[in-house]
């Protein structure tokens, strides 16, 4: 199997299994996590493992994914780029309210980790959770 799809394979394995420090560490250490859609007062870098495993420390908290409801997998013509489309069966932990978050996510893949992670993700979920509104978190 292809390195890129094995770490997006295991990504989605540690999502699914509710295990967020796991997922931050397949970041390499000076890895970093994009959110371009992101509104204003929410992240939109990350840099670096730390700073990840700080973001997703609480997401299962307000977040509960429990299954993946569609995926598309591009690989690129860069040997380290695959583009993902995905989306996820979730629940808001706060509302207990289904959620269907959908990503568009482009990941670069050094050395079996992930160098680069741009997450184009719809901000309008926030609107069903409390994720990610912990203020010092944004960086640019």
């Amino acid at each position: 199997m292809d390195d890129r799809v094995k770490v997006f394979e295991r990504a989605k394995e540690l999502l699914l299994g509710h295990d967020m420090m796991g997922f931050a560490d397949l970041w390499a250490v000076d890895g970093t996590i994009e959110f371009p859609f992101a509104p204003p007062g929410r992240p939109r870098l990350l840099e670096g493992r730390e700073a990840v495993r700080e973001y997703v420390r609480d997401y299962t908290d307000h977040i509960d994914l429990r299954a993946v409801a569609h995926e598309v997998v591009h690989l690129t013509e860069d040997p380290g780029v695959l583009i993902v489309e995905f989306s996820m069966d979730a629940v808001a932990v706060g509302t207990g309210r289904p959620l269907r978050p959908g990503y568009v996510a482009v990941i670069t893949v050094r050395d079996g980790e992930i160098a680069s992670y741009r997450d184009y993700w719809n901000p309008l979920m926030l609107d069903e959770t409390s994720f990610g509104s912990e203020e010092g978190r944004t960086h640019g």
